[in-house]
C-alpha cells in the first residue's frame, strides 16, 4: 500500500528576532520588571534559542519496554499525563471504588474577574452536587468549573490542532500537542482534566447557551477530548508528531480505541432566547458518539431562565424558577440512578452487541 503524500506550504516561517522579541516580552510590560531588564534580555536569548531549535520538549527520557520503540526520548510532560490516567482508569475500573460522578459547569462566568458576579451554570451546578452528595460514602463528587481559565493565573485550555484529521494515530491519547516550551503554549490544564474524565463513572455536563453553541472553555475542552475518541496511546509508533508515520500506521488498520466509552452521562443546557435546543443536541450527539450512554429523558435537559427578560435580574428569575431547579435536581438523580445501575450491572445498553460497521 502506498502512503499517501503529506500536503504542506500552510505554515508560515518563524517570527523575526525582533518580532519573537516584542512577543516575549508583552507579559513583563508593567514597570515593576524594568529593574530586571537585564536579565529579561538574557531569559529572551534562552527562550529565542529554544524557538530558533524547537525545543518543544526540553524535557526527556527513554521510552522503555512496552512501547513500540522504546529508544524513543519521550517527553517527561507526556509520560507524567500517561500516568496520572493509567492510575484514574484503574480507580474507576474497581469495583469497590466509590461511585466517581463529575459536574463540568461550562459557563466561562465568574465574579473572580471582569464579569464581577458567579454565573447561573454555577449555581445549577450547586444543586446538582446536593443532590449527588445524598447518595453517601460511596459517591464522590467531582466539580470542574471551567470558568477557571478567565480568573486563574496563567491556566489555558489551548486548542485542539486537529492532529486526528491528518491521521487518527497522529493524534496522542492524553494529548501531547501540550505543553510546546519552544512556543510558549504553557499552562495548559487538559492533562489534569483527562484524569477527571477518566476516573468518573458518569458525567453532568451543565453549561448556558453563547451564540447558538457551547461556551469557549467548554468548546475548547471538547477539542481537546478527541483524543479519547481513537486516540494513540503510544507517541513512539508515531515517533512524535511524524505524520508520514502516522498515516501508514492508519492504512494498515486502526480500531479507534473509545478510551471514554462506557460511562453514564446528563446533559444540562439553559439560555435566555435561543439556541438551547441546539446546543443540547450537539452536546448529547457528541458524547453518544464517545460511547457513552444517556441517562434518560430527564438527564437531557434544555431550558430558557428568564426568556427575554434583562440579564440584569436573571439571578433573581432564577431564584423564581423553582421548576427548573427541581428540574436540575431531577437530572442528577437520573444520571446518580443510572450510574449506579450500569455499575451493579442492573443496566444493559440495548445495543452492547452491536458493531460499528464504520469505526471511527
Amino acid at each position: 500500500m502506498t502512503t499517501p503524500d503529506v500536503r504542506t506550504g500552510q505554515a508560515g516561517p518563524q517570527l523575526p528576532r525582533d518580532a519573537f522579541r516584542a512577543r516575549f516580552l508583552q507579559s513583563f510590560v508593567d514597570p515593576a520588571y524594568r529593574q530586571e531588564d537585564a536579565a529579561l534580555d538574557r531569559l529572551e536569548a534562552i527562550a529565542w534559542d529554544a524557538y530558533q531549535q524547537e525545543r518543544k520538549a526540553p524535557r526527556t527520557r527513554k521510552a522503555g519496554p512496552g512501547h513500540a520503540d522504546p529508544d524513543y526520548d519521550l517527553s517527561l510532560d507526556w509520560i507524567e499525563a500517561a500516568e496520572a490516567i493509567r492510575q484514574a482508569q484503574a480507580r474507576q475500573q474497581d469495583p469497590a471504588s466509590p461511585t466517581r460522578l463529575l459536574l463540568v459547569a461550562g459557563s466561562a462566568r465568574n465574579d473572580g474577574s471582569c464579569p464581577g458576579e458567579m454565573s447561573k451554570t454555577w449555581r445549577l451546578a450547586q444543586l446538582a452536587r446536593e443532590v449527588l452528595a445524598e447518595g453517601g460514602p460511596q459517591v464522590e463528587v467531582d466539580l470542574l468549573d471551567l470558568s477557571r481559565v478567565i480568573s486563574e493565573y496563567d491556566l489555558h485550555i489551548h486548542p485542539c490542532k486537529g492532529c486526528a484529521s491528518t491521521a487518527m494515530p497522529l493524534c496522542h491519547w492524553p494529548c501531547s500537542c501540550y505543553p510546546n516550551h519552544a512556543e510558549r503554549q504553557t499552562g495548559d490544564w487538559m492533562n489534569a482534566i483527562y484524569p477527571q474524565w477518566v476516573a468518573a463513572h458518569g458525567v453532568l455536563l451543565l453549561t448556558p447557551t453563547y451564540w447558538y453553541q457551547s461556551p469557549t472553555p467548554l468548546k475548547a475542552m471538547i477539542d481537546r477530548l478527541v483524543c479519547a475518541d481513537g486516540g494513540n496511546p503510544d507517541p513512539t509508533s508515531t515517533h512524535g508528531k511524524h505524520a508520514a508515520e502516522a498515516k501508514a500506521l492508519e492504512l494498515r488498520g486502526w480500531d479507534y480505541p473509545k478510551h471514554l466509552s462506557g460511562r453514564m452521562y446528563g446533559v444540562v443546557v439553559h439560555g435566555d432566547v435561543a439556541g438551547i435546543e441546539g446546543t443540547r443536541r450537539a452536546l448529547c450527539d457528541w458524547l453518544d458518539w464517545m460511547g457513552l450512554h444517556d441517562a434518560g429523558v430527564h438527564a437531557r435537559l434544555d431550558r430558557f431562565i428568564g426568556y427575554y427578560e434583562p440579564y440584569a435580574t436573571s439571578h433573581a428569575t432564577l431564584d423564581r424558577d423553582l421548576a427548573v431547579q427541581e428540574e436540575v435536581r431531577n437530572a442528577a438523580r437520573a444520571l446518580l440512578r443510572a450510574t449506579q445501575d450500569l455499575r451493579s450491572g442492573r443496566y444493559v445498553p440495548p445495543d452492547c452487541h452491536l458493531q460499528r460497521p464504520r469505526p471511527k
